[in-house]
């Protein structure tokens, strides 16, 4: 979720260079690298609409979240729509 890790915040963050992205992502699950994709084309996404759209199971989703926010690729925050889901989106 989005918190504050090491020097950056989210009030204060600089979006990262295509080159820092790629590199970030490189390392990541094939399953991380697909949710990332989707949320490139459509976001923000909760994490049922995400499985929706990426044909994985929910629990392979969470997985690949949980991945893209320890290398802090993406953000989340409530859902205007309905304050109990989480929305995910890219930082950069």
């Amino acid at each position: 979720m989005s918190t504050i890790t090491g020097e950056r915040s989210d009030s204060i963050e600089e979006p990262l260079s295509d080159a820092e992205y790629r590199e970030r992502l490189r390392e990541l699950p094939p399953s991380a690298k697909l949710i990332a994709k989707v949320l490139e084309t459509d976001a923000p996404l909760s994490q049922g609409q995400l499985a929706e759209e990426s044909l994985l199971p929910d629990r392979t989703v969470r997985y690949a979240l949980n991945r893209l926010e320890e290398v802090d690729l993406i953000g989340s925050r409530y859902s205007f729509r309905d304050a109990r889901k989480q929305v995910y989106f890219l930082h950069n």
